[in-house]
């Protein structure tokens, strides 16, 4: 079947993930580890603390609901509850850069941080790396193991399992991120790129065709990770064995918390990032997925959860869309799916829907219309 590491649709060959045994309603299939990860430089920049090389949230629970909410003075009933160690955490004597144990700082060091650290030109904007971090974030943790690594040939045999086709050549679609529209910003990219990271032995991925296969592997392959240490303190919460009256109140407080939160922050409330995954990569899309990912360990360990029993030799399906995207029209779905992953998407709800008029309601060609050039410099920056 194919899938999200071949960018094809579900029924013309490729890459697939299958079930060995019968996997039943909220098992775990698999924890992955990403090839590489990166915290989106945006949420960084508004004071969402993660680790430098996990992802893990580096404040407390009550520390980042203060935040969110606006209200220092907020007080967290079980504190007890919260799961950060700030004893733990360590930072980069040179550029402060933070990380939540020393082992994440050592993995940082030996994977990329010897070229990232910026030590003092941390706040000079002429340094090549800092002009890079300006336009793109994720781009340059795929290329900096494969500088920094001894063994260069087994880094680019890794990102080689990702597809990083630029487009559907039968189907005639293009990346929206590479289309003409984009194309003095990809090569200012790609320029910025050269001269911040460029290595000999992966001359390739500094090339016009080498760099848009890059941004591709990227833009098709990048899952979001969200880490929060809020949402740690809720789940031990929901798990205290408490009293009735006790638990209607905590309840009551964390639901009230939540809507505070809404109003002062809106729905951004996770530390954010994206990472490369090998085996979520090879996951095709279904717009009625029989298996979805999470982070449930606060950090960038991908945990796949079966939606629904899955019997010994499925195939295993993720969405590429999220539960709004996949309650919409089958014409808007795919045309997100196309734009994004360069396939018409051909599960059972879309044949059963082939018949469908081609065309989107008038409250969903209104919402296309808004976000199409914002969101499109937004996934610019992100990627």
């Amino acid at each position: 079947a194919g899938a999200a590491a071949d960018a094809s649709s579900p029924c013309e060959g490729g890459k697939g993930l299958f079930a060995t045994k019968n996997i039943r309603k909220g098992e775990t299939v698999f924890v992955e580890r990403p090839v590489v990860s990166s915290q989106f430089l945006w949420n960084a920049l508004y004071n969402y603390r993660a680790c430098d090389h996990c992802l893990r949230a580096l404040e407390t629970a009550e520390e980042n609901a203060q935040r969110l909410l606006g209200k220092s003075s907020l007080v967290l009933p079980y504190p007890e509850q919260c799961s950060i160690r700030k004893d733990l955490h360590q930072q980069c004597p040179r550029c402060q850069v933070t990380y939540c144990s020393a082992e994440c700082r050592q993995a940082a060091l030996e994977q990329y941080h010897q070229v990232l650290c910026l030590g003092p030109s941390r706040d000079d904007p002429t340094h090549p790396l800092n002009k890079l971090q300006e336009e793109v974030a994720l781009l340059g943790w795929v290329t900096l193991p494969g500088t920094r690594a001894k063994d260069k040939e087994w880094w680019i045999k890794a990102f080689s399992q990702f597809c990083s086709k630029t487009a559907n050549e039968e189907e005639e679609i293009v990346h929206k991120l590479l289309g003409d529209k984009f194309k003095g910003q990809l090569e200012l990219l790609r320029l910025l790129f050269t001269e911040a990271l460029y290595d000999e032995h992966l001359s390739r991925w500094f090339t016009p065709e080498g760099f848009r296969s890059l941004f591709a592997l990227v833009g098709t392959n990048g899952q979001g990770i969200g880490t929060s240490s809020l949402s740690q303190w809720v789940h031990a919460c929901d798990a205290l064995d408490l009293p009735m009256l006790q638990r209607e109140e905590l309840d009551a407080f964390i639901d009230q918390l939540y809507k505070d939160i809404e109003k002062e922050s809106g729905e951004f409330l996770n530390c954010e990032g994206s990472g490369l995954y090998v085996l979520q990569s090879c996951c095709n899309h279904s717009c009625i997925p029989n298996a979805e990912t999470s982070f449930p360990e606060n950090n960038f360990l991908l945990h796949l959860t079966a939606l629904e029993d899955i019997e010994a030799g499925e195939e295993i399906c993720i969405s590429y869309l999220d539960c709004c995207q996949r309650e919409r029209s089958r014409h808007s779905r795919n045309k997100i799916l196309r734009e994004n992953y360069l396939f018409t998407c051909s599960c059972p709800k879309c044949l059963a829907q082939a018949d469908d008029a081609d065309v989107t309601s008038d409250e969903e060609e209104e919402g296309e219309g808004e976000t199409d050039d914002a969101e499109l410099e937004d996934e610019m920056t992100d990627v």
